[in-house]
């Protein structure tokens, strides 16, 4: 650290000048919405589920845009909103230190001025990619210098249509509570629209005493001095291989069904403008076909993770090698290997690291819902071998993220749920999973609730123009035609 600068004048410094940007930039905007009651209580504008990054870049872009009445309900503890400091085991951020963040194109709020402030001009020259827990923080101080409205330990368990509103029921430290909205951002992250995927392969039974998920939390102690066997090549398999042998583990296996790892991340080549901005520009048959060649390229795990990993006496790999059957063997596992040497072999634990499933079926506060929301194989048939039913299975989302029915049958207050997490990869692109796309995702988001409740207050909204009686010629007097 530059010891020139103290982290909290720097910061000090820092957000007296985000209060001068938002000033000179009129932010945010004045409060438009007319106030909505319904049996003697007000409704919220928006109800955010999550205050993660993306939930972040609603409420900002919300809130900059007049819409003051909205609060973020976030399942997690305050400075553990987002896997950064949890489940997520690597060791930096996979993007680079550049990407602004959820700055709302205001330079005072990006990632990089928020580091310098606290740590030096000298620090972020230095600085090769952004820590976990740097970026927790970072998304930490986002939400205090931007004054959002969080309830922290609140999760959503359902959402139901109420007489043209939404209904939420909610688990809160004080008890359950009911509260109305007029829209809702579901800002959920990767898990959000259907949890995480686990083979048939491997029984359930076996988690969590002997198994668990990449994305579960884990006792890595209880590891210490035992055999871990990690099924799957991505980077959240290689990332608990490594961890689990930093933290003393015997020996750590990655079995990996392909015979050599993805070489491209075809995603970092699909992050600028032309796919942030204009996926949903596409037709849908070459949306389809953009889809299912990322679907098929799949991303290499980051090479800082392998060489993590690999640096470790205890890691293995084995290539071409996919695992047919799991059963419980003393207190272990044994795994049924298939492949060029098909084999039995057993480790005391197994991680799963198989990623995230897309299932609107499974997500339970969705359930009132789920029959009614249109799939991708509601509104587009592929061409022979062009066929991915994981795919498939992907909600179709309107332009502003909004879920779209399948039938005419479907309650209207669908469209008034917002899914800005994974599940709007094949309609949006990446841009509500990924840091690159973020605050575009916002921004987006924002601009479509803004537009809808305009035409949904519109008497309102005009009434209260005629009703505008503030004088230009106060001070001087008429002239009336003689």
């Amino acid at each position: 650290m530059n010891q020139t600068i103290r982290p909290e004048a720097g910061l000090a410094a820092l957000e007296a000048r985000v209060r001068r940007d938002l000033e000179m930039l009129q932010l945010p905007a004045k409060e438009w919405a007319p106030p909505l009651q319904r049996g003697g209580e007000r409704v919220l504008d928006v109800a955010i589920i999550g205050a993660g990054m993306c939930g972040i870049a609603a409420a900002g872009a919300l809130i900059f845009r007049g819409l003051s009445h909205i609060r973020l309900f976030e399942a997690a503890a305050p400075g553990e909103e987002g896997p950064w400091v949890t489940v997520a085991r690597m060791d930096t951020l996979r993007s680079p230190k550049t990407l602004p963040g959820p700055c709302f194109g205001i330079p005072s709020l990006t990632f990089r001025a928020f580091y310098e402030a606290r740590e030096g001009a000298a620090a972020w020259e230095a600085l090769y990619k952004i820590p976990n827990a740097v970026w927790q923080d970072y998304l930490s101080w986002l939400i205090r210098v931007l004054g959002l409205p969080v309830a922290h330990r609140t999760r959503l368990l359902s959402l139901a249509p109420e007489e043209g509103l939404l209904r939420l029921h909610l688990a809160t430290p004080e008890g359950e509570r009911r509260l109305l909205a007029r829209r809702v951002v579901l800002a959920t992250g990767r898990a959000g629209a259907g949890g995480l995927a686990w083979p048939d392969v491997v029984p359930r039974a076996l988690r969590p005493e002997r198994a668990a998920h990449a994305y579960d939390p884990i006792d890595f102690g209880r590891l210490r001095g035992r055999s871990l066997a990690v099924l799957g090549g991505g980077a959240a398999a290689w990332d608990n291989a490594a961890t689990a042998l930093e933290r003393g583990a015997a020996s750590a296996t990655l079995y990996v069904r392909r015979a050599q790892l993805p070489q491209i991340n075809k995603g970092r080549g699909s992050a600028g403008p032309a796919y942030l901005q204009g996926w949903d520009a596409l037709d849908l048959e070459r949306r389809w076909q953009l889809i299912a060649y990322l679907h098929d390229m799949q991303a290499p795990p980051p090479h800082e993770t392998v060489h993590r990993a690999l640096r470790q006496p205890g890691f293995r790999i084995e290539l071409g090698t996919p695992v047919e059957a799991v059963r419980a063997e003393g207190e272990g596992v044994a795994l049924t290997l298939g492949g060029a040497r098909p084999r039995e072999v057993r480790h005391d634990f197994l991680v799963v690291g198989t990623g995230f499933r897309v299932d609107m079926d499974a997500v339970p506060e969705l359930a009132a819902f789920a029959p009614h929301i249109a799939r991708w194989r509601d509104r587009y048939r592929p061409p022979p071998g062009l066929s991915r039913p994981e795919m498939e299975a992907f909600p179709f989302l309107g332009p502003g993220f909004e879920l779209t029915p399948r039938g005419p049958d479907a309650p209207p207050e669908l469209g008034l749920v917002h899914l800005m997490n994974h599940g709007a990869f094949a309609s949006q692109g990446s841009i509500a999973s990924d840091i690159p796309g973020v605050a575009e995702a916002g921004e987006r988001v924002a601009r479509a609730i803004l537009r809808g409740l305009v035409q949904a207050e519109w008497p309102a909204i005009r009434a209260a123009l005629e009703a505008f009686d503030e004088p230009e010629l106060a001070t001087t007097p008429f002239f009336v035609a003689r």
